[in-house]
């Protein structure tokens, strides 16, 4: 382990009193850890009581964290060898991968070193690493990956989850979803009452597959014992809807549709411009409406919810986007810290232990 520090900065050490101490792994993701430095400096800029524990090659970071004055005082660096490719296997990195900036970097979450682990590296391998390394928590079969989407509700955001944790899921796994996803909801938007909906081909109760009509009674049965209303069953178009605070799904049909949303996104952004370019008259169009414009990007822009949280392991792993740049970084750090400061996983543990706790007494 090897630490850098600046004596002449007069801010708190990395894990401080007052500190919450973030362990970020530096190598993954599409654009290298120029930008995952880059992105810690902005969030270290703007919030002044997080640190870092940043893992990978130490040559590299210590000259990339030198360029970066906001990081002086609040990083050290464990360096580690290797990196998880986009390409490898998560079988084969959960049996080799032990010198790896990924596996570090949920180490430091699993001694309890630090609070949150975040990472832009490879999703498959991620879940996999910190599975075996942070476990599950008592009541949970599998866990799930929890995204905000953007939404026409008052906060802004629905939570939905899975979106690609894993591709199956059965009614039991279902309700769990429902439940985590509620504890991210109240504890995460401060949501107190959250609307639960159940992702489907149709709303009405008949439709879908047996398993999805197995979910809706059970979460319909949770619904006073855990605090939440169940709105039933909703559709695509509710996703970012106001009909539901929280959408579960498997992590199949999950994944497509926010893979969906951001190809949609991009599309829109790229019509858009085109239309303006079309002629003189649209040119003055698109500067008289350049601040609505760009008050609407700043609504879609992917890179402001950048973040999926690992729900229901002993542990918190924040999974920023692999291509993220140092904007969507910084806004899965900030994810990381709030959950962090809000003690979530905490809460996600005790809210299914208490309520599964409960079905189990009365049978």
């Amino acid at each position: 382990m090897t630490a850098q520090t600046d004596h002449s900065s007069a801010k708190p050490a990395p894990g401080a009193k007052g500190h919450t101490l973030l362990s970020v792994d530096a190598m993954g993701g599409d654009e290298g850890p120029a930008a995952i430095v880059a992105g810690c400096s902005l969030s270290a800029k703007i919030n002044p009581h997080i640190s870092f524990v940043l893992h990978g090659d130490k040559a590299q970071l210590d000259a990339l964290v030198a360029k970066h004055a906001p990081l002086r005082g609040r990083c050290e660096i464990r360096h580690a060898a290797d990196v998880v490719s986009m390409e490898d296997k998560p079988s084969h990195v959960v049996r080799t991968g032990q010198s790896t900036s990924m596996w570090s970097a949920i180490e430091s979450v699993r001694t309890g070193e630090a609070a949150v682990a975040v990472s832009c590296g490879n999703t498959g391998a991620l879940m996999a690493m910190s599975m075996i390394r942070l476990r599950k928590l008592p009541g949970v079969n599998r866990p799930a990956i929890a995204v905000l989407y953007p939404s026409a509700n008052p906060q802004g955001f629905n939570v939905m989850l899975d979106v690609g944790a894993d591709i199956r899921a059965d009614a039991d796994d279902l309700l769990r979803f429902a439940l985590m996803g509620v504890s991210y909801a109240r504890n995460g938007m401060d949501i107190p009452h959250p609307r639960v909906g159940l992702l489907n081909v149709g709303t009405e109760e008949h439709k879908g597959r047996s398993e999805l009509k197995e979910a809706y009674e059970l979460i319909r049965a949770h619904e006073d014992t855990a605090g939440y209303v169940f709105v039933g069953f909703v559709e695509g178009g509710d996703i970012s809807g106001d009909s539901a605070d929280v959408i579960v799904t498997d992590g199949f049909t999950g994944n497509i549709a926010i893979k969906t949303g951001e190809g949609t996104a991009s599309l829109i952004g790229v019509r858009l411009r085109e239309a303006f370019k079309y002629s003189l008259l649209s040119r003055l169009a698109s500067l008289l409406a350049y601040t609505s414009l760009m008050r609407l990007r700043t609504k879609i822009d992917p890179r402001r919810v950048n973040g999926g949280v690992f729900l229901g392991l002993n542990g918190t792993v924040v999974k920023s986007h692999g291509s993220a740049d140092a904007t969507g970084i910084s806004a899965a750090i900030k994810l990381a810290a709030q959950l962090a400061d809000n003690q979530f996983n905490d809460k996600l543990a005790a809210r299914v232990a208490a309520t599964l706790t409960k079905e189990e007494d009365a049978t």
